[in-house]
């Protein structure tokens, strides 16, 4: 079959760069979406490039070689996406914790990754304008960085444009399927749209879409937290992503980054930790926490920012590939989005431009293995809050 016109359905950093790359082959691409582009939980991302919370060593290695793509893909959008690297560091100041961070460095180090531990006296001269308070145990893991999701799916949107593309905003209602299963047009409030294969790249919305062809693909629900505030001058001139330990009262760690526009990004817990308390109060909480460990952030004012529910297929992996029974669909779905965006992006328009099947890399990761799962089955596969990102 002559590959003609792929639609995509979800324009956040996953669709859009799948989007553009696939239209870099010559092929028309319509990226179709309910929103505007980046809205959904691209919007919420943390936006933290990296490798090391990423496990087993597969899944680091596939993270591990998008982190490294990073700097060209940037380079190929032509455009400022708010990437940045200096690392990040974490500590902890009780015992315990720092005996599991003490572990997880060495199991990073086992694996060729550069994190290390350092002393209390280097992570203050790493970054000085924090506050480090007791240190038990503290890393630094010096190839991580962060990226703007909004300005990756701006300039995916603008190369796209610079084709004869379409790029509109409507509501999937239904597709419209031959008698074996592919996919020969997505049904909008928009209208029919005839297509030569559908890349389903839609977030949380992807469980639902994909039931339209007949395709199981489970995600647990992840809502998530992660406040902004108002702008402010440079605070970390040198370490971008910074995991500050809980202040001993209870409450969970603190991570914060700062986002190309002067505003900061924070929240609690790890990438995975479930919340749904988007409160002026709670954010004003979030940031009085974080001041304890940046006092520039003295000043700055918290907003909230709407719970947001992130894409978390049921296992916590990513599901890539063509769907079983329905062969023209290639699902995307995965939580770290932001990182991966490289990789999945060039794999998924190699598998469907030139009709191969990067299994070495991707085939722990296909759609069918969640194509006959039993309910007794979905409940005993791990839950990605058990260390699966």
């Amino acid at each position: 079959m002559t590959l003609r016109h792929v639609a995509v359905i979800g324009a956040g950093i996953v669709g859009a760069t799948i989007g553009w790359r696939i239209a870099a082959r010559g092929v028309r691409v319509t990226v179709i979406d309910k929103a505007e582009p980046g809205s959904g939980a691209s919007s919420h991302s943390f936006a933290w490039i990296n490798a090391g919370a990423k496990e087993p060593v597969g899944y680091h290695n596939l993270n591990r070689r998008a982190l490294e793509m990073w700097p060209r893909f940037a380079e190929l959008l032509d455009g400022e996406v708010g990437l940045r690297w200096g690392g990040k560091v974490s500590w902890e100041a009780e015992p315990g914790a720092a005996e599991k961070l003490v572990a997880r460095v060495r199991q990073l180090q086992s694996w060729g990754y550069p994190s290390r531990l350092v002393s209390a006296e280097e992570l203050a001269e790493l970054e000085p304008s924090l506050d480090v308070g007791p240190v038990a145990a503290a890393e630094y893991s010096e190839n991580e960085g962060q990226v703007e999701p909004q300005l990756v799916v701006d300039a995916c949107i603008r190369r796209l444009e610079q084709y004869p593309n379409i790029v509109i905003g409507a509501i999937v209602e239904g597709l419209e399927r031959r008698a074996d299963g592919a996919i020969r047009a997505v049904l909008t409030d928009a209208g029919r749209l005839p297509c030569d294969a559908v890349v389903l790249a839609a977030g949380v919305d992807t469980t639902a879409l994909a039931a339209l062809a007949g395709v199981n693909v489970p995600q647990a629900q992840s809502p998530g937290v992660v406040i902004r505030t108002t702008p402010l001058p440079p605070l970390l001139p040198n370490i971008p992503v910074v995991y500050a330990p809980p202040l001993g009262d209870g409450r969970r760690e603190i991570h914060l980054r700062q986002c190309a526009d002067g505003s900061f990004m924070i929240g609690e817990g790890d990438q995975e930790s479930l919340a749904e308390d988007d409160s002026q109060a709670h954010a004003d909480d979030l940031l009085a926490r974080a001041g304890r460990y940046l006092p520039g952030l003295a000043g700055a004012r918290a907003i909230p920012v709407p719970v947001g529910w992130r894409p978390m297929p049921l296992d916590g992996y990513p599901a890539l590939g063509f769907a079983p029974g329905a062969p023209n669909l290639y699902v995307a779905l995965t939580h770290s989005g932001v990182t991966l965006a490289p990789v999945v992006s060039q794999l998924a328009a190699l598998e469907i431009c030139d009709g191969v099947r990067a299994d070495a890399v991707l085939g722990p990761y296909r759609p069918e293995r969640f194509a006959n799962l039993t309910e007794q089955q979905r409940s005993e596969m791990p839950h990605p809050r058990a260390g699966h990102r």
